[in-house]
């Protein structure tokens, strides 16, 4: 049984935020500046989804000059996010783009949990580049 109101889920996302503040993850003086006008980006994000399909409509209508490199990732299950994570650290490893869009669709909670694993974050901080 579990509490009315906020799951267990939402409950450990809280607390997971609160530790990376305390560890200053969030501080600003660790934001990284993203270009003014980003040439080469690299996506992150399944390869299969809807998703996808919506970032490059949008970037080949608002910018189609601009060069993309697809790394492509699950974004639900149980390795999802150590491939979030072998996926931005491949895109700094390139060093091809000049940043990173990391994309997830709609979906639950639970679908999409592994946007949310500290691994995750611990990538995105590592990350000399910028992250969207």
């Amino acid at each position: 049984m579990e509490e009315q109101g906020d799951g267990l889920l939402q409950k450990q996302f809280e607390q997971l935020k609160e530790k990376l503040r305390k560890a200053g993850i969030f501080d600003a003086i660790h934001k990284k500046s993203f270009p003014p006008i980003c040439h080469r980006l690299a996506i992150i994000t399944s390869a299969t989804g809807a998703a996808i399909q919506d970032v490059l409509i949008t970037l080949k209508r608002r910018y189609p000059l601009m060069t993309l490199f697809i790394y492509p990732s699950q974004v639900q299950g149980k390795m999802a996010a150590n491939t979030l994570v072998s996926a931005i650290e491949q895109a700094n490893q390139d060093k091809k783009a000049e940043a990173i869009l990391l994309v997830r669709g709609g979906g639950s909670l639970e679908d999409l949990w592994s946007f949310n694993e500290e691994i995750v974050a611990q990538a995105m901080f590592a990350s000399k580049l910028p992250i969207v």
